[in-house]
């Protein structure tokens, strides 16, 4: 036997554990039903919309990584120290089974446990397609990086569960792990952007219309003869321009910022992803710190906004960047758990399970 047919003997057998009870099953069947619910609602909700489809299909995609990066380290968060707490994992290690095909396997388990629940939203997500909308590029690309996320958290689960003697602690640790780049890297970019503040100077003329007489120009409706007055207001805002790099590790961003974006007749993104990724993008740009207009010489402010595309064509995507960060925790923490599984273990600590 190779070590590839050692791994996924391995997996085989942890999936054979996590399917035997009927909680997965219970756990699918809830999943399916909230989905065939936010599937009518939304259905009806954007049938008047350009792109119902697309809408739908991030909304379900969204879903189904909301529901992998909750579930997930609950049943990838013990894989290796829970076999060791049940006196299993010393079985394994007396066998012609590797170190590392051992946790690679247990690994593999819990990614293709996570991504049981894509397999039961493939349904739903078809539909969207057949609803109309959807681009297929867009439809691959996240489909292919929600695949990649489920994985990077169960790693990160299996990794945990190698480091930290306890159960019960290293999947609390993996919730933390998963908190921190979905809800701190969030709490960082608000707090950075508020910290991070500059002063914006507004000046602008006003005519004063007591001072310049009755005389009226009838081309025009203004003073023949105005008398303008300046005024010079400032305030501070946040600069969010030079914190929006912390939201690289968001797996919600990253999924956003990795799908193509397509948009609609009005200009605007058609679906979940590209509205969030033109969220992030426009933190990206300096605010406007010097403006000013003049009521005298009739010069008002003009919207020269850039539209959603010329913004998101002018920014930096940072969805490379995102994923190496999610691939390096994850690989570390593999790698971190082979050594710490390794037999003959070099060091114990105290109270260590042996066998």
């Amino acid at each position: 036997m190779n070590g590839l047919a050692r791994m996924w003997t391995v997996a085989s057998l942890e999936l054979r554990q996590r399917v035997r009870g009927a909680a997965w099953y219970v756990l699918l069947g809830v999943f399916v039903l909230l989905v065939l619910v936010v599937t009518v609602f939304t259905t009806i909700a954007t049938r008047n919309t350009d792109a119902p489809g697309a809408v739908l299909y991030s909304l379900i995609v969204y879903f189904v990584l909301l529901l992998g990066t909750l579930v997930t380290p609950a049943l990838s968060g013990n894989a290796i120290n829970g076999d060791r707490e049940n006196g299993t994992l010393a079985t394994t290690q007396v066998t012609l089974v590797t170190t590392p095909q051992l946790v690679i396997g247990k690994f593999l388990a819990a990614w293709i446990t996570a991504l049981g629940f894509l397999a039961a939203a493939l349904p739903f997500l078809l539909f969207a397609l057949v609803l109309g909308g959807a681009s297929a590029d867009t439809a691959f690309v996240s489909i292919l990086v929600l695949a990649a996320e489920l994985g990077v958290v169960a790693a990160v689960g299996v990794g945990v569960s190698g480091l930290i003697r306890r159960p019960l602690f290293s999947v609390v640790t993996t919730y933390l792990v998963v908190a921190l780049l979905s809800i701190g890297s969030l709490i960082a970019f608000g707090l950075g952007g508020m910290v991070a503040q500059r002063e914006v100077t507004v000046s602008y003329e006003i005519i004063d219309w007591e001072a310049s007489g009755d005389e009226i120009d009838p081309d025009t409706g203004m003073p023949v003869d105005p008398v303008c007055e300046t005024v010079v207001s400032s305030y501070s805002v946040p600069r969010f321009d030079s914190v929006w790099w912390t939201l690289a590790a968001n797996p919600y961003v990253l999924l956003a910022d990795a799908a193509p974006t397509h948009f609609d007749r009005h200009g605007n993104p058609d679906d979940l992803f590209g509205t969030l990724k033109l969220g992030v993008r426009q933190a990206q740009l300096p605010p406007d710190v010097d403006s000013g207009w003049s009521e005298c010489d009739q010069a008002y402010p003009v919207d020269d906004q850039p539209t959603p595309r010329e913004v998101i064509d002018s920014t930096v995507p940072s969805w490379a960047v995102g994923l190496g960060i999610h691939a390096a925790l994850g690989l570390g923490l593999l790698a971190g758990a082979i050594s710490r599984t390794r037999a003959p273990a070099r060091r114990l600590a105290a109270g260590s399970r042996i066998a």
